[in-house]
């Protein structure tokens, strides 16, 4: 097989120049360097012989039809929007690598027995809105009008964005798609772990993405000046959420398959000699487990509530968003360890810590994925790297997992005949 690496390699450095200057990639939803990317993405799906189309959601969805209009599809794909500041192959690689693998099939005159489509979603890192995953929340028919109504920093409604896109909001329910005619949803993603380097492989299955959830906190307690009120007399909302932050790392710390962040910190009045009021908190908490999460969210939150009546503080703690982990489809997992030995790698099974459209796909269809190592288990940093080599090795393996399932669907057809 021809090496591919390099044309998908080429391809991700062109794409990362379609960015908000600065360091690394920032390439928000709905943004100017969005649109870019679209219409960049969209030229190579159109050289690799796949018809186009942008949809309702932001999704740019490239297909290749099957033998007959009836025929199933195979979806496969990854976002191309970016975290500020972030890396080149995050997102970018699942989108990229199977295009190149699609123009080089097409190159050798070979087709597939149903039909398939690439999903470049717009929205999985939930920069520029409190929201996340619109896009295949979309193709899972998950999305509520209420959804549309939630702000950005200046103000504008996601539903308004989605306008100014060239989107039509309304039309988002169409979007969704029949169960019946998925055959399932794989992605290609970097690890963000460092569990592939560590063994010394290219690749990986994955079995499990995990759950996530996000609570807003804010302690409110009495502004002061700093220097004439006592200790004693103090009611600092910032002593008081930073005593809760500790007890965030304990916890975690101390809890098999659980991590938590508290990524995000806002004080007023802001000022040096002036007692904080208030301090704003974002909490993350994460876990393949629904129960381990739920858990630590209850203890937590009695936590924060013993903290402000121990320092006369008030608490305001609120879940934003939550979104279910979910297990890996077993015949997925089994047929990319199968294309993994195959292409003359050790078949790594392992789960993924990190979110991925695959959450809300997997309301719709059996869900995969085929992770790839990257150096350090770096990712949303412009540090972010990845081997051609093991780009390559992504590349084969996916195409065999192609050929197998091709195959596999061939028999099944012919038995029903």
């Amino acid at each position: 097989m021809s090496k591919l690496g390099r044309s998908i390699m080429s391809l991700i450095d062109q794409a990362a120049r379609l960015s908000e200057p600065g360091l690394g990639v920032t390439r928000l939803f709905l943004s100017d360097q969005h649109r870019q990317t679209v219409e960049a993405v969209r030229g190579w799906m159109r050289d690799a012989g796949m018809e186009t189309k942008l949809d309702d959601a932001g999704t740019l969805v490239g297909r290749v039809p099957g033998p007959s209009p009836h025929s199933p599809v195979l979806i496969v794909g990854s976002h191309i929007d970016s975290v500020r500041h972030g890396g080149k192959f995050d997102g970018m690689l699942g989108v990229l690598l199977p295009i190149v693998c699609l123009r080089h099939l097409r190159s050798r005159g070979a087709s597939l027995p149903f039909a398939i489509e690439i999903a470049a979603f717009g929205d999985e890192e939930g920069v520029r809105f409190p929201t996340t995953l619109l896009g295949s929340r979309a193709f899972a028919g998950l999305v509520s009008n209420e959804d549309l109504d939630v702000t950005d920093e200046a103000g504008i409604s996601l539903r308004e964005a989605l306008e100014r896109f060239g989107c039509q909001p309304a039309a988002i329910p169409s979007i969704a798609r029949d169960p019946s005619r998925v055959l399932g949803f794989v992605e290609v993603h970097i690890e963000q772990g460092p569990v592939l380097e560590a063994v010394g492989q290219p690749v990986g299955s994955v079995t499990a993405i995990t759950g996530i959830e996000r609570h807003a906190l804010t302690f409110r307690g009495r502004a002061g000046h700093a220097g004439a009120t006592p200790m004693t007399a103090r009611k600092d909302a910032l002593v008081g959420a930073a005593e809760f932050i500790v007890e965030v790392d304990r916890l975690c710390r101390s809890t098999e398959n659980l991590v938590g962040t508290v990524g995000r910190i806002l004080t007023a009045p802001n000022s040096i000699n002036v007692i904080p009021e208030t301090a704003h908190l974002g909490l993350e908490l994460r876990s393949p487990n629904r129960e381990t999460r739920h858990g630590a969210r209850k203890e937590l939150r009695k936590s924060a509530e013993s903290i402000a009546r121990a320092r006369g503080l008030r608490l305001e703690f609120d879940l934003k968003y939550e979104q279910q982990g979910i297990e890996c489809a077993p015949r997925i997992i089994q047929a990319f360890s199968s294309a993994i030995g195959r292409c003359g790698y050790d078949p790594v099974q392992l789960s993924s810590g990190a979110g991925h459209d695959g959450l809300a796909m997997g309301s719709l269809c059996d869900v995969g994925m085929l992770f790839v190592r990257c150096r350090n288990g770096l990712s949303h940093t412009p540090d972010e790297s990845v081997m051609e080599g093991d780009i390559d090795a992504a590349a084969a393996v996916l195409l065999d997992f192609l050929a197998n399932l091709s195959t596999e669907y061939l028999e099944r057809e012919r038995r029903r005949e």
